[in-house]
């Protein structure tokens, strides 16, 4: 992207958290992209692609190379946020792309360093080819002397703020953005209404365990039931046993607690014991002891 010498642009520097930004961009479009094309394996016997991932996942990185850093000299991450690479080492303050070698020499830094990193972790553990764990020490060792770099070179980087990783630092391209940037309007309603939400439900959160809910329900209860105003029919099917004023069914073990109302025995002695200040969902009365019930229940009408 060659720029003639009556429009050649100034170079922008770009923060640290946009150049860390595009690193993550890039990682997760490579995810996607390999999610997507391993997707179209599903219908195929399982393993099919394990012997050759290396190579594909190789081919599908030389073609993003191939429509982004060959063409644009900027990866998918860059150009999202409007980001370039610039030859660093030509001697113009100017924007300078990228030359043929510099593009080429990312290509075998970036996808060939990765495909021979897999194929080697496949060659080493394969039982057949004990011949390659001679050099299987010093392979290692290099791989880690080169994340040591990177690490170093990481530090350099939060530093001084350019290069962010080892391969731009070795090839001397630099983050540059493509267009002035302008003055940045943050809109602040979104983010209050997004504070008063999450305090709204960090307070619900340190709320609900001091709630009773099972007294609640039960209050709900009392005052949907009549609590007085009964006929004397729903008196006389309290009176007998026939009716849980809880739950409404045939009691279970019946048993009282000094009302004339009715309740199966779980009932009850789990409504008691999960609040000791119970009281009857239909009159009101306190629990003062649960007693069985002593009239006979017939259970012809059933």
């Amino acid at each position: 992207m060659a720029s003639s010498p009556g429009k050649e642009r100034s170079v922008n520097p770009v923060l640290r958290i946009s150049q860390l930004d595009a690193l993550e961009l890039n990682k997760a479009l490579e995810q996607l992209v390999w999610s997507q094309f391993s997707s179209c394996f599903h219908g195929f016997k399982p393993g099919v692609l394990a012997h050759v991932e290396p190579e594909v996942k190789a081919f599908l990185w030389l073609i993003l190379w191939r429509f982004t850093v060959y063409s644009k000299s900027a990866t998918v991450g860059q150009a999202i946020l409007n980001i370039q690479y610039k030859n660093n080492l030509a001697q113009s303050e100017k924007y300078q792309p990228l030359s043929k070698q510099q593009k080429l020499w990312y290509l075998i830094l970036t996808v060939g360093g990765r495909w021979l990193e897999e194929r080697c972790y496949d060659v080493f553990s394969n039982p057949q080819l004990q011949s390659f764990c001679r050099v299987k020490p010093y392979i290692n060792f290099g791989a880690g002397l080169l994340k040591l770099c990177g690490l170093v070179n990481f530090l350099v980087f939060l530093q001084k703020g350019t290069f962010a990783t080892l391969t731009e630092r070795i090839l001397g391209i630099r983050s540059v953005f493509c267009k002035p940037q302008g003055i940045r309007q943050v809109g602040f309603e979104y983010m209050n209404r997004e504070l008063l939400w999450h305090g709204f439900a960090e307070f619900l959160i340190y709320l609900l365990p001091l709630v009773n809910v099972h007294k609640l329900k039960l209050k709900l209860a009392s005052w949907c039931l009549p609590v007085v105003g009964l006929s004397d029919s729903e008196n006389t099917l309290a009176a007998e046993g026939r009716e849980c004023s809880l739950c409404g069914e045939w009691p279970t073990l019946p048993h009282t607690v000094g009302c004339p109302h009715v309740f199966c025995y779980y009932c009850i002695k789990s409504s008691y014991l999960a609040d000791m200040y119970f009281t009857c969902p239909r009159c009101g009365s306190e629990v003062h002891g649960l007693q069985p019930l002593k009239h006979r229940v017939e259970l012809t009408e059933l």
